[in-house]
């Protein structure tokens, strides 16, 4: 019998020391064991040159992607995953709730706010232009120039929303719009080689997709863009999870990691 008690006691102390060193531990993304910690789900691509694509390894990476992780390491009560899609799943994933968060240069516009939440701190900003092969020399100032003319754009993007609304509004003369099907960074090829006319993008963008200077941008500014994270509408906990992501941009803007991660992966601070 006194073994037996013993023996009890030793094993009950073994179980209590091993519990109390496994709270003391830290998970990856900073929450105690112990402690709920909820798996958050990422959408985004793997075809965006700078922003969320493979590299040689096949490693995912990229200024969205790096920005995420460097949420991720400051908010202890979440652990990020990402799942790579094609750019028209994304918002179609989150609608659908397989995935939490979408990141992928998502920039606000009213047809996406119908549907979705975003956070309230831009990461990112950027000018939508009309982008033309640079020895084009016609005298292209706005969306009025690009009547009849072929334009590439990425269906479901902010740019196919400017094109779309343009056409609702000019039934008598609308322009040409033709979907990109596959890579998101053909426009190069299949505009120097005439093609399509133009496409539209974000000015920041073009030197990191086109460092020979093939392309260029015209005109005046379409839009001015603030880029940010989409989460699910009337959602409690995706709420919670925006408010966090804000607080967390806050700080990395205040500490300068933003504007490093954004001038490592873009070439330029585009955080302010």
């Amino acid at each position: 019998m006194k073994k037996f008690t013993v023996v009890a006691f030793t094993l009950a102390l073994a179980l209590a020391l091993s519990a109390c060193g496994s709270k003391s531990k830290e998970t990856a993304s900073g929450a105690e064991e112990g402690e709920a910690v909820k798996k958050v789900i990422v959408g985004t691509g793997n075809d965006f040159e700078q922003v969320a694509f493979l590299d040689d390894k096949g490693n995912l990476t990229g200024f969205d992607v790096e920005l995420i992780r460097e949420i991720d390491k400051r908010l202890k009560d979440y652990e990020f995953e990402f799942q790579s899609m094609e750019f028209s799943n994304i918002l179609l994933s989150l609608e659908t709730k397989k995935v939490d968060i979408a990141a992928h240069l998502f920039e606000k516009n009213p047809e996406r706010t119908e549907k979705f939440d975003f956070n309230q701190e831009p990461y990112a900003y950027w000018r939508n232009k009309i982008i033309v092969a640079s020895d084009n020399t016609d005298p292209i100032k706005s969306l009025d120039d690009l009547k009849g003319k072929k334009v590439l754009i990425g269906p479901t993007s902010a740019q196919a929303q400017i094109l779309e609304n343009y056409n609702k509004e000019h039934e008598d003369a609308k322009i040409d719009i033709v979907y990109q099907q596959n890579d998101a960074n053909d426009e190069v090829q299949q505009i120097s080689s005439g093609r399509v006319y133009a496409t539209l993008g974000a000015d920041f963008l073009l030197p990191l997709k086109d460092p020979q200077g093939k392309l260029k941008t015209v005109g005046d500014p379409l839009n001015e863009g603030n880029i940010l994270y989409v989460f699910r509408k009337n959602d409690p906990e995706s709420k919670k999870l925006s408010d966090a992501v804000d607080a967390t941009i806050k700080e990395l803007k205040a500490d300068g990691t933003l504007k490093k991660i954004s001038e490592q992966w873009l070439k330029q601070d585009f955080s302010k």
